[in-house]
């Protein structure tokens, strides 16, 4: 068991004129180039890219899986894809919705009674609300009673840090990200199928569309493919942390998850009245960060490129490093 507090909020200190640096630096002539210099300047341990221009996909890796071991990255290495999962789910929720298995202007109160006495405004927010992460439910990971080193294996183990909990704002008042609201949202999918979402999502989603390199959790993954992550300022691999709270388990290798951002964005992943549906509930991309894993997924739609980036390196500055590294790829794929 690996005994450390770790902490997946970037910090506010970080040197001014290293990220003026990175961010002013001549463009690189190739992306390849781009990683390569993140990887022997900027700390990272590894990178993966890949871009899609509708026809070829070309993946770039620079750096190592295992640091250690000193392995480099093969192009379908499997990845801990974190809050990337909730673009599964709210693809998931929307089929629901569509099969009229949900409904959007239900309140937590009538789907989730068990729990609307602990839930604060359960009966105001609606399952839209909670969706697009404007219930005011607080965030269970910015609880300093989250257990880091001992991650929880149970949502019962989660619960206590949302219940009894007061909102942070009124219903639908504004956006503020929360992991608490996936959490619900994959207690109540799970209530309306009569089993767990995660078997759903690989029959709707993942078998249908040839998704063969995406798992729900890690433990369905082989160990063996799953990529490294590191903490910069803690020495030792996090692949083993098994992240099972929903909205941030998934793990799937960077080839998949840019076929399903290329689906997601011309429309063939969902039906017609599914795509306008989603349309109103959750973006088409999304950011993903856990201790030793950072990972962005876009679609540039003036340029018809799906653009993924993953490392297995967090921590410090990196966030923001990282953020750059994906903007400037994108300026040199626009030259």
């Amino acid at each position: 068991m690996i005994i450390f507090t770790l902490t997946i909020s970037i910090s506010a200190f970080f040197i001014p004129w290293r990220y003026l640096i990175i961010r002013f630096r001549p463009l690189s002539k190739t992306v390849q180039a781009e990683i390569d210099y993140a990887v022997e300047k900027q700390r990272f341990i590894g990178i993966i890219a890949y871009v899609n221009d509708g026809v070829e996909t070309t993946i770039y890796t620079a750096g190592y899986n295992d640091k250690d071991a000193k392995t480099s990255i093969e192009p379908d290495v499997l990845f801990k894809i974190a809050s990337i999962s909730k673009l599964y789910m709210a693809v998931a929720a929307t089929k629901m919705i569509d099969q009229g298995l949900l409904n959007v202007d239900d309140t937590i109160e009538k789907l989730l009674p068990a729990y609307k006495d602990s839930i604060d405004n359960a009966d105001e927010f609606t399952l839209k609300m909670l969706i697009q992460h404007r219930s005011g439910i607080r965030d269970y990971i910015d609880s300093p009673s989250f257990p880091w080193a001992t991650l929880p294996q149970t949502k019962e183990e989660v619960l206590p840090l949302i219940l009894n909990q007061k909102a942070l704002f009124e219903p639908n008042q504004k956006y503020d990200y929360s992991n608490s609201n996936y959490l619900l949202l994959a207690m109540i999918m799970d209530d309306a199928l009569g089993y767990t979402h995660d078997i759903f999502i690989k029959q709707e989603i993942l078998d249908k569309h040839n998704l063969t390199n995406t798992y729900y959790y890690y433990n369905e993954a082989n160990p063996e493919n799953v990529m490294s992550g590191y903490e910069l300022g803690y020495p030792y691999d996090l692949k083993q942390n098994d992240h099972i709270t929903p909205g941030g388990t998934m793990v799937a290798s960077i080839r998949d998850v840019g076929k399903f951002i290329r689906i997601l964005n011309d429309g063939s992943l969902l039906s017609s009245s599914e795509q306008a549906l989603y349309q109103t509930l959750y973006p088409l991309e999304h950011t993903g960060l856990l201790p030793g894993y950072q990972s962005i997924a876009k679609y540039d739609k003036e340029t018809d490129q799906v653009i993924i980036l993953f490392t297995n390196t967090s921590g410090k500055d990196s966030w923001f490093n990282f953020e750059l590294i994906y903007q400037r790829i994108k300026r040199i794929l626009s030259k």
